[in-house]
């Protein structure tokens, strides 16, 4: 199975979930457009073997993903998994983007925020651009053509938000009927973002 050769092992998520199949599964509160674009940046921390590297992160929303939309990825995913999730999302306009430092970054194709006690949570994934190399050379790594993360935003102690990016993954379900997400890389934790909030009353 093409998946066992990467290099980072694949992290097993019970349906319900908090990153990728909580985001699917979960419904998603209306569409909410704005006039102004909310910014998040972030400093990315590698961990694992990779522990060390930094690198900035910054996601622009230009709107929510409405529950129409979440369902869409649904049945994409029950009918194609991986594939299906991510020709779906190709097919879906762009309500962010997102971007690394000294890059210009891509769309981002469904993005969600769920209401917590003590603030929010965002949580969006896109289709990965597979590069040229990746596949002239069909390398392993283009099958992780997935970019997903999470940010939990604290407003009554900035201190405390947090977040978690995958910067190239993939879905599978497993022999035990388990979606595991399969990074190309250990996830990156994402520390002290910084919410530059949009339209007032919206979020």
């Amino acid at each position: 199975m093409q998946t066992k050769s990467m290099a980072a092992r694949s992290y097993k998520v019970p349906l319900g979930g908090l990153l990728l199949i909580g985001l699917l599964l979960v419904a998603s509160l209306p569409g909410l457009a704005r006039e102004k674009d909310e910014t998040i940046e972030a400093t990315a921390f590698s961990t694992g073997t990779q522990t060390g590297q930094t690198f900035g992160v910054t996601l622009i929303i230009y709107e929510f993903s409405t529950p129409e939309d979440r369902q869409v990825l649904v049945q994409a995913f029950e009918k194609g998994q991986n594939q299906g999730l991510v020709n779906a999302l190709t097919k879906m306009k762009a309500v962010g983007h997102v971007s690394i430092t000294g890059t210009l970054g891509y769309d981002v194709s469904f993005i969600k925020l769920i209401p917590t006690p003590t603030g929010r949570k965002i949580r969006f994934i896109t289709n990965r651009p597979i590069q040229f190399g990746e596949a002239f050379y069909n390398t392993q790594s283009q099958y992780a053509n997935l970019t997903a993360g999470e940010f939990d935003l604290n407003d009554t102690d900035k201190s405390k938000n947090t977040g978690i990016l995958y910067p190239a993954a993939q879905l599978v379900i497993n022999k035990d009927a388990q979606v595991e997400i399969v990074p190309n890389q250990n996830p990156w934790r994402l520390s002290d973002p910084i919410d530059w909030k949009g339209t007032a009353g919206v979020n």
